[in-house]
């Protein structure tokens, strides 16, 4: 049996299309396109792909799956199911994450700005680490912390020097000095942990070695300064699950291994901070052609504005209604936002026979589609989940509003 995108839950059977056992000729009886498809034995089967790679070579590891990636409360309820916890960067993210099943204290929160109702509503939860950015932070942090009478773990973000990045904290010597000033006169804050994150679709195990070294070189200098870090968080990075294989995995957790082994480092746990990972290609949304032109130009019922390249997926394109046929001739495909810059693909391999109407499939939309999707002028997408031979419908517009989270 084919599959699609190198998803073994997309299959080609006598020339028909079935999402995990359910025919797609079936679902679209039912429903008109655009529709958003989730597979949820998906989901299930990454995390335990990617909790055994790692489990089996770190002792001490724990994963955190990154809600940004995609916050549907129906997919984060599977996800909070299985042995993982959450990575959170806002307060609507932790409401939701916690409604949908995940433990305040296995969550981590944090990002580049910590507001006062998600630093009050972190502690009064009591979240496993609050991850800060920047020195100030810290200090903020500990006034909260202090008001509630508690010691917060914290987990500092650091800057990994990549590109000029902005984000986190340089590792110098007058930072260096400032933490540890604050460490002695702050007594309601505990760092505990250090993050930093190289890097979106890192497909190279070059570039999470590179972010393990300077993940080595901060904690070598931390402790130049007696500042001791119990654990390290390796951040996130993973591009879908059907682009990296699993010895590409096995590769990545053994390099990383091998170099804390080299430097001589010591820690109490391991973390990683998988989304697209996850959820990247668990998904796909079903369109419809709606215009072809002479010099195969086809335009498609979804556009930039729920299917973002801003989103960085790694999409593919099939003509579901002649799957049958060669993708070999190089076509172009436009959404409909009024602007020449709503193009999903250039020259990309398609079917010679394309018909206004033909139902085509893109896959690997799970991850960020919805996060950076700016809705324009237009209806949103139904949802549904696929579980075995069974779905149901996780979101109406008519009857859910919005699937934003606030």
């Amino acid at each position: 049996m084919k599959t699609l995108a190198g998803n073994p839950y997309i299959k080609i059977k006598e020339d028909k299309v079935f999402i995990d056992l359910v025919p797609l000729k079936q679902v679209l009886s039912n429903y008109d396109t655009p529709l958003m498809i989730f597979i949820e034995n998906r989901i299930r089967e990454n995390i335990h792909r990617f909790n055994e790679v790692f489990n089996a070579v770190f002792k001490q590891f724990e994963g955190f799956y990154s809600v940004k990636a995609n916050y549907l409360s129906a997919i984060n309820g599977i996800i909070s199911q299985e042995n993982i916890g959450a990575e959170i960067i806002s307060l609507p993210e932790l409401k939701t994450a916690i409604q949908s099943g995940f433990s305040p204290s296995n969550c981590i929160v944090g990002g580049p700005y910590l507001s006062n109702a998600l630093l009050t509503h972190s502690i009064e939860l009591g979240v496993k680490e609050i991850v800060v950015y920047s020195i100030e932070d810290l200090l903020l942090v500990n006034e909260y912390a202090t008001k509630q009478n508690v010691v917060q773990e914290i987990c500092l973000r650091i800057n990994s020097m990549k590109y000029d990045s902005k984000l986190g904290i340089k590792i110098d010597e007058d930072n260096c000095k400032q933490l540890k000033n604050i460490i002695t006169h702050c007594k309601n804050i505990q760092i505990v942990s250090i993050l930093s994150h190289y890097g979106s679709q890192m497909n190279n195990p070059d570039q999470y070695f590179k972010n393990a070294c300077a993940l080595i070189n901060a904690i070598k200098r931390l402790e130049d300064f007696e500042i001791k870090i119990k654990n390290i968080n390796f951040g996130g990075g993973f591009p879908e699950a059907t682009v990296m294989p699993i010895h590409q995995l096995k590769k990545i957790a053994t390099g990383i291994k091998d170099r804390l082994l080299q430097h001589e480092i010591t820690y109490e746990r391991i973390y990683f901070e998988p989304g697209r990972y996850i959820v990247g290609d668990t998904a796909l949304f079903i369109a419809s052609v709606i215009k072809k032109t002479s010099d195969r130009w086809i335009f498609i019922n979804i556009g930039n504005h729920i299917c973002p390249k801003f989103a960085k997926c790694a999409f593919r394109f099939y003509n579901a209604s002649h799957i049958e046929k060669a993708h070999k001739y190089k076509t172009s495909i436009a959404g409909i936002i009024p602007t020449d810059q709503d193009v999903l693909a250039k020259d990309y391999f398609f079917t010679e026979e394309i018909e206004v109407g033909d139902q085509i499939i893109v896959t690997n939309v799970g991850a960020y589609c919805l996060t950076f999707s700016n809705r324009f002028p237009y209806a949103l997408p139904k949802i549904i989940l696929v579980e075995g031979k069974n779905y149901r419908e996780i979101f109406d517009q008519h009857t859910d509003k919005d699937f934003s989270i606030y």
